[in-house]
């Protein structure tokens, strides 16, 4: 069985018995997982919760709009929370991998000591410590920033495996050529890391995605959020919260497949590299 780039620098590829146990457990989940919607839907229905006229709201064009503009506003900050997590993740990653220990160590603690706080956590130190400090920053970056510090420290440990991947020789030619290890990183070794672990990057910015819902804490309005406003208008909670959820999944689903669209591509991009090295030669598959 074949894996990809990915899988292997992030974990041991799984053996015929955890392959077997993971089959089992999947299909045990996926039982258990449709017992308890039955037993949901049952009993939405014995209280008259799947009734037509509570979800004839939902036909309706502003009740879509109103959700879509909170998907807006949750799109908004998780693209800025990514955007400054990955570029604190490279920077952390390189201050790890560097040979100086004044780098690595206070890049190692930031990521060992934030991977264990809860991003909740940070969003209330954000809400309520740093105001009594005289910080008190708009909604959005109450909730941006939180995020973008927590995760940064997870894009850190990808972009690390993806930089142990490439192979030293490569570093060592462009010191060679007269590259400062700076340059020789951001030039030869950091693109080649980004496109390895792009799948995992992928998957992580999904979590983050998801991660926006702490918006709710501090008032801004996402989709979560705006689903809560909603349903105190409509008083139509377990409706506007299925609505939200499936919202939630559609977006997460997608993600997951550009992720698993990659993670193909990666897999396949050797046997490409053959046949154009050697056109008539036969590709050996691994089983």
């Amino acid at each position: 069985m074949s894996s990809s780039p990915t899988s292997r620098l992030l974990f041991d590829d799984p053996g015929p018995r955890a392959r077997r146990r993971i089959r089992i457990t999947t299909a045990g989940s996926l039982l258990i997982g449709a017992a308890l919607v039955a037993l949901a839907l049952r009993q939405f229905a014995e209280n008259g919760q799947l009734a037509a006229e509570r979800w004839e709201p939902f036909g309706t064009w502003p009740m879509w709009r109103y959700l879509l503009d909170g998907l807006l506003s949750t799109a908004k900050a998780a693209a800025v929370a990514i955007a400054l997590a990955m570029a604190g993740g490279v920077v952390l990653a390189l201050g790890r991998t560097s040979p100086s220990r004044w780098l690595r160590w206070p890049a190692t603690a930031y990521v060992e000591v934030v991977r264990t706080i809860p991003a909740l956590l940070l969003v209330y130190v954000v809400l309520f410590a740093l105001p009594r400090y005289g910080v008190n920053m708009p909604l959005f970056w109450k909730l941006v920033v939180p995020l973008a510090v927590s995760n940064a420290a997870a894009f850190a440990e990808i972009f690390r495996a993806g930089i142990r991947s490439v192979e030293r020789g490569q570093l060592e030619a462009g010191l060679a050529v007269g590259l400062t290890r700076g340059r020789a990183m951001r030039l030869i070794v950091l693109p080649q890391a980004a496109r390895r672990v792009l799948p995992s990057l992928v998957s992580q910015s999904a979590g983050l995605l998801k991660d926006t819902s702490l918006g709710y804490v501090v008032s801004y309005a996402e989709l979560l959020y705006s689903g809560k406003v909603l349903a105190n208008y409509n008083h139509l909670l377990i409706q506007t919260y299925l609505i939200v959820a499936l919202i939630y999944l559609v977006v997460n689903a997608t993600l997951s497949k550009i992720a698993r669209t990659l993670e193909a591509r990666q897999r396949t991009r050797p046997s490409r590299a053959v046949r154009a090295a050697a056109p008539g030669a036969p590709v050996v598959k691994t089983s």
